[in-house]
């Protein structure tokens, strides 16, 4: 069985369902999801990661390198759209008190302040839960901004779709499981990974990311995430494209060992969008076997 960041009919809930169309097990929290992974409860969970608005969802960075080791195996990308939604019968001069989540509040903050100049925004767990309580006649609350799919659920009215600040945004969620083996390198892959400065010092970032650079691999996303150990102290949490079973990722990693306190792996996966890598010359795979056979060539050449 799988789980999700619930409730029903939220964003992450739209995202599984492409995955698998079984019952699933809805959590409270990013967190406690993915402890149900480490414990054994399901088999694997979706929760969100990154959103081309707001940036990368913290409770995930952090708790998917932290604890018993995860491995994502997959990802899925949804677009974001919400709406405002009420009770029947409620007219938008009527709305003053709003609930939704705080990512979807941040989203539609300009569309809010000119249309809702008066009313109040209140924060829920989920725009789903939002809909939920709106949906109740004795709600305090007047109207809820969410997902299509959830307003249906819970009977609200849509009065106006499409109210985010920024049409086209997407929320890119993953799929976690324990580790296991690897999913099968397709070309277009993604590698996520946690990285460590071994010290604090000038350059040390640069020397992380020319592990990278020197092997024409492509960062994706990189965000810098405080160890919770002291102030000023931090890692890095990096999206790349490839696979593991690329050699220059492979190469990749090996350097990023050598140099790095401590280098978590947490997986590599087919990308949502299948978009293949354009690789500089010299750094496919023939390209380092080549330089491999050539130094055997050079060694086999000294005097025995």
């Amino acid at each position: 069985m799988l789980g999700y960041f619930g409730p029903a009919g939220t964003f992450t809930h739209q995202a599984l369902l492409t995955i698998t169309d079984e019952e699933a097990m809805p959590f409270a929290s990013v967190p406690e999801a993915l402890d149900a992974v480490r414990e054994g409860q399901v088999d694997g969970v979706v929760v969100p990661i990154e959103n081309s608005v707001e940036g990368g969802v913290t409770a995930t960075l952090d708790k998917l390198g932290n604890g018993a080791p995860l491995r994502i195996v997959g990802e899925v990308v949804i677009p974001v759209e919400f709406g405002l939604y009420v009770r029947e019968g409620t007219q938008l001069d009527d709305v003053r008190n709003v609930l939704t989540h705080g990512h979807a509040a941040a989203q539609c903050r300009d569309w809010l302040a000119v249309m809702l100049p008066e009313a109040t925004v209140v924060e829920a767990g989920s725009t789903a839960g939002a809909a939920m309580e709106v949906s109740n006649p004795d709600s305090r609350h007047d109207a809820a901004v969410c997902a299509r799919v959830a307003g249906e659920m819970y009977g609200l009215v849509e009065l106006v779709h499409g109210i985010e600040d920024n049409p086209g945004a997407v929320t890119r969620f993953v799929h976690v499981a324990r580790p296991g083996p690897l999913p099968p390198r397709t070309g277009a892959d993604k590698t996520t990974l946690v990285a460590y400065m071994r010290e604090d010092h000038s350059g040390a970032l640069l020397e992380i990311l020319e592990q990278f650079a020197g092997r024409g691999v492509n960062l994706t996303r990189i965000e810098s995430r405080p160890t919770k150990t002291f102030l000023g102290s931090y890692c890095f949490n990096i999206d790349a494209e490839g696979h593991l079973h690329d050699k220059r990722m492979a190469e990749t990693l090996m350097g990023l060992h050598r140099i790095c306190r401590e280098v978590i792996f947490l997986g590599s996966y087919p990308r949502a969008d299948k978009q293949e890598p354009t690789l500089p010359r010299g750094f496919d795979d023939n390209a380092f076997s080549q330089a491999a056979d050539w130094l055997a060539t050079l060694e086999s050449e000294q005097p025995g």
